[in-house]
């Protein structure tokens, strides 16, 4: 076997992870070269209702980050225009998103100098965004957010979802509250409580009968586009009390419609002083962006997958999530993420291929630029929602964030699922949202280490018959001068302190002479645990004691030579006599290794007892 020199083999092993899942940079030439009019027929139905849902959530989610709702429109254009070119979903529709949405207010609320230049900040913000999603594309991040708990996000979206509702009840009892006293739910629920008396009863008439029958369709028709329909209805008879300033309701905040030129692109200007300065303010911002935005279609795509039977290209999608973002940042839009409310709609409406999500982008298009051109023609459009209304139709849509199933099994299954729950969600209200999902995802890796990092460490006697049998604490060896210690689990760099503790109870015996650790399950060795070993051999050696290795699987047989461990634990063996220290693993017999290492002890000792049989299948033919 020929030997490759060290740096040649890290360039190898960089080269085959980055070959080990290829992302496409056209994934629609198949699709496109195999489209009829059947397939555009099903993909243009899905469209008009996507178009509905994503002009609405535009609005919505716009109104959420306290934004112009131009932000949420444009950005729900050209993310699903630009996406289906790069996603590896055919069912994928990209937006803004509830919990993206809300954390972008929550970052900027608690910075009020940075707040004042939020509209300057955004196509920054927006386009670190994309970058960060498309070098995790890149690196293939998107397989490791399957190791990050699913309580993580349960956590994340109930918080959020009281946060969103919390936040509403000033526009539905028509209060002016600043942004920084209502940046966490303590805030928000000091200040409405400090300013209740203030309350108008117009704004709080017209969103309780909206919440109302939003609610009641929701039960009776809930198949219904019940939020559509309700905001259509109450700007009709609550709005249009308000755009005709009629008694009490004259004074109802309403919504201002956008002009033509508000969705010209505004510009990316990355040559001004001071650009680094608002990179490293928005750097933590951005990046909890990009890992929720990557982790919400991560989970949207899996969750498309199982219903329709294809694959999960989880990486590629990420990319077409960067793609998505970076063109929002040259449109002016907000940030975007997988919305699993539209992807869902897209599926049921019997989308046939990814240029659905194409076709819903240019119909919201087609809206956005009807209700531009509304006050030309005296009735803008936009000027009939009360922000009281559209609050109550979030308040009420934030109640299905708030999934109770989801929860009860978080708290229910493992106390880690329940310590992380509680952890995401106290921090949610009482921190900004990026520090809350950061510190969720903290816990997560901690309690999962804390798991990972207890191997097994298994102690047997080999009788004269030759079985092996477990030793209890109670129990001493048959060969007081021998320990066989089976080692099962993960031997990173977490778990060394265990090893090391466990190796030096059972060498407390000062009538043990060899230890043969048993490696045939043990999995991951890292440098630290190299490390620990080099210090184990030479303590044993110290002492005049010799330690021995049996059923090394290959992954482990091949960190042991490159580290030079090997070679240390060769020392004192006479190769030329065929004489080891390390017996690998033989697939045909596990118990072969085990053998030989016993043979290998009884040499070292001088004895011949306890010759070992090994069980062999009569049955089969060697």
């Amino acid at each position: 076997m020929s030997k490759r020199h060290p740096i040649k083999r890290f360039f190898v092993g960089v080269t085959s992870f980055f070959y080990g899942e290829h992302l496409s940079a056209m994934p629609w030439v198949g699709p496109l070269q195999r489209y009829d009019l059947a397939k555009g027929k099903a993909d243009l139905r899905a469209a008009m209702n996507v178009t509905v849902l994503s002009v609405l959530q535009g609005i919505a989610f716009a109104a959420i980050a306290d934004l112009p709702i131009v932000f949420g429109i444009i950005g729900a254009i050209v993310a699903s225009s630009v996406a289906p070119f790069f996603a590896g979903s055919r069912h994928t529709i990209l937006g803004p998103s509830n919990a993206t949405a809300f954390m972008l207010f929550s970052f900027f609320a608690a910075a009020p100098s940075l707040r004042a230049r939020e509209m300057e900040l955004l196509p920054l913000l927006v386009l670190m965004v994309g970058l960060f999603c498309l070098i995790g594309a890149l690196l293939r991040v998107a397989d490791l957010l399957q190791y990050i708990s699913r309580s993580v996000l349960v956590g994340y979206v109930a918080g959020a979802s009281i946060l969103i509702i919390t936040n509403q009840c000033k526009h539905v009892l028509g209060l002016q509250l600043d942004a920084e006293s209502t940046r966490t739910f303590i805030g928000s629920l000091i200040a409405l409580c400090s300013h209740a008396s203030q309350t108008q009863w117009p704004p709080l008439l017209a969103a309780t009968t909206t919440l109302a029958g939003y609610l009641f369709l929701q039960r009776k028709r809930p198949k219904w586009p019940n939020f559509a329909l309700m905001l259509i209805f109450a700007s009709a008879s609550w709005g249009a009390l308000a755009f005709h300033d009629i008694g009490p309701f004259a004074k109802m905040d309403c919504f201002r419609t956008f002009a033509l030129e508000d969705l010209l692109p505004r510009g990316l200007a990355l040559n001004r002083s001071g650009i680094f300065s608002d990179i490293s303010s928005l750097i933590g911002l951005a990046f909890a962006l990009a890992f929720l935005a990557s982790l919400e279609n991560t989970i949207m795509a899996k969750t498309l997958a199982a219903r329709t039977g294809e694959p999960a290209l989880v990486n590629q999608d990420m990319c077409a999530v960067g793609m998505a973002n970076v063109a929002c940042a040259l449109a002016g839009g907000m940030p975007a993420s997988g919305s699993l409310t539209r992807s869902a709609l897209n599926e049921a409406s019997g989308a046939r291929t990814r240029f659905s999500s194409l076709y819903s982008g240019l119909g919201t298009l087609l809206v956005c630029l009807i209700i531009a051109m509304s006050p030309a023609w005296g009735v803008p459009l936009i000027d009939f929602v009360p922000k009281a209304v559209l609050g109550a139709l979030i308040i009420g849509q934030s109640f299905t964030l708030f999934n109770l199933p989801n929860i009860r099994v978080c708290l229910r299954s493992t106390s880690d699922d329940a310590a992380v729950l509680i952890a995401t969600f106290s921090a949610s209200l009482i921190a900004r949202l990026d520090t809350a999902i950061f510190l969720g995802v903290s816990v997560s890796i901690i309690l999962f280490l804390r798991r990972a990092s207890r191997p097994a460490f298994v102690e047997y006697n080999a009788s004269d018959c030759g079985s092996l049998s477990e030793v209890s604490k109670k129990q001493q060896r048959n060969h007081p001068s021998i320990s066989l210690v089976h080692v099962e689990g993960d031997l990173f760099f977490g778990a060394t302190e265990i090893f090391r503790s466990q190796i030096q109870r059972i060498t407390a015996d000062p009538s043990l002479k060899v230890i043969i650790l048993r490696l045939k399950n043990a999995r991951h060795l890292d440098a630290t645990s190299v490390m620990a070993m080099q210090e184990l051999i030479r303590f044993v050696r110290s002492q005049k004691r010799h330690l021995l290795i049996s059923g090394c699987p290959r992954s482990i047989y091949r960190v042991l030579k490159n580290s030079g461990l090997l070679a240390l634990l060769q020392e004192d063996c006479d190769r030329s006599l065929g004489e080891s220290n390390i017996f690998p693993e033989v697939p045909t017999n596990p118990n072969l290794s085990t053998r030989a290492a016993l043979k290998r002890a009884q040499a070292l000792l001088g004895t011949q007892k306890a010759e070992v049989v090994i069980f062999v299948d009569q049955n089969k033919k060697s």
